[in-house]
This record gives C-alpha cells, sequence and structure tokens, in this order.
C-alpha cells in the first residue's frame, strides 16, 4: 500500500473580472439638458438654475436627480470642493421640495 502524503492541492487562484463599464456614462438626455457650464458655478447659483421650468420641467424632484446623476457620472474625476458645491445645490433644492423638514 502507497504511504498516504498530506500534501495539498494548490489552491485555485480566483481571477478578477474587468470592472464593467457603468450605465451612466450611456446617458444622454436630449429633452432638458441644463446651460453649458451650469455645473462649474456655485451650489446656489447650479440650484437656482436647477430649479427653473426650462430646465426641469419635472419639478424640483428633477433637478435634484439631475444633480445627483452629475455627481455619479463625475465620480472620482470629481473634485472634492467641485463635489461639495454640488450636494450644497442638491441640498437646497430638498429643502425647496420640503420646506418644512428640519436638520442640517
Amino acid at each position: 500500500m502507497p504511504a498516504k502524503t498530506n500534501a495539498r492541492k494548490p489552491a485555485k487562484t480566483k481571477t478578477r473580472k474587468a470592472p464593467t463599464r457603468k450605465w451612466s456614462r450611456n446617458v444622454k438626455t436630449e429633452s432638458t439638458f441644463p446651460p453649458k457650464g451650469t455645473f462649474t458655478k456655485s451650489g446656489e447659483e447650479v440650484a437656482r438654475i436647477m430649479a427653473r421650468k426650462d430646465v426641469s420641467p419635472g419639478g424640483v424632484g428633477s433637478a435634484i436627480r439631475m444633480v445627483q446623476m452629475f455627481i455619479n457620472r463625475g465620480g472620482k474625476n470629481l473634485t472634492p470642493t467641485r463635489k461639495k458645491e454640488l450636494e450644497k445645490a442638491k441640498r437646497i433644492l430638498q429643502r425647496k421640495e420640503h420646506p418644512k423638514r428640519t436638520g442640517s
């Protein structure tokens, strides 16, 4: 009888799948484009522009979603200061949508 060995089989290494492209990069809405350069302005200005009916005919909720979409598409390429300004614009729009809510 052959001697028993305690040798293990080599562990299978998992190969990482290449990251898939984000779906948001393919979104191109023709209906409601904000004016060029909108997202490079201050948070207050972005909120004021995005709240207009010609930019967000679906209302303030639509404006909030557009700002969030821009933040998501920017991803790691957005500078921290730019992201902070866009988040500020989003908060201003949220307060406009729900004025009775309290908080920061």
